[in-house]
């Protein structure tokens, strides 16, 4: 089973940034960024596919959240900029290990807060 380890949430003001890493025990085909916000459903945040070599983000995010990765370490990283309050939320990383179409594998979430 491929396990999720995350790290790099805070408490930030708007304008600030973070970088939020993944680190998976196996390389899946695809690892992605989902966010939930209290009271509101889970959404997708961000993704990189090993299997497609592509980037693909939620139109949220596009021009101010970056992903990218390290292979040797089977980990991708958020860069996330220019903050928003509204970007406040746990920050869940997945994995897509049977190259299925869903994401099967879920990391503990790390907690992002954005000040006004």
């Amino acid at each position: 089973q491929v396990q999720l380890v995350e790290s790099g949430g805070g408490l930030v003001q708007a304008g600030d940034s973070l970088r939020l890493s993944c680190a998976a025990s196996e390389r899946p085909f695809r690892l992605g960024w989902f966010r939930q916000a209290p009271g509101k459903e889970r959404e997708f945040v961000a993704a990189f596919s090993w299997r497609t070599s592509g980037n693909y983000y939620a139109d949220s995010v596009k021009g101010r959240f970056i992903i990218s990765r390290d292979n040797a370490k089977n980990t991708v990283y958020l860069q996330m900029n220019s903050l928003k309050p509204e970007d406040t939320a746990i920050y869940y990383c997945a994995a897509d290990i049977w190259d299925g179409g869903s994401y099967d594998v879920w990391g503990q979430g790390t907690q992002v807060t954005v000040s006004a």
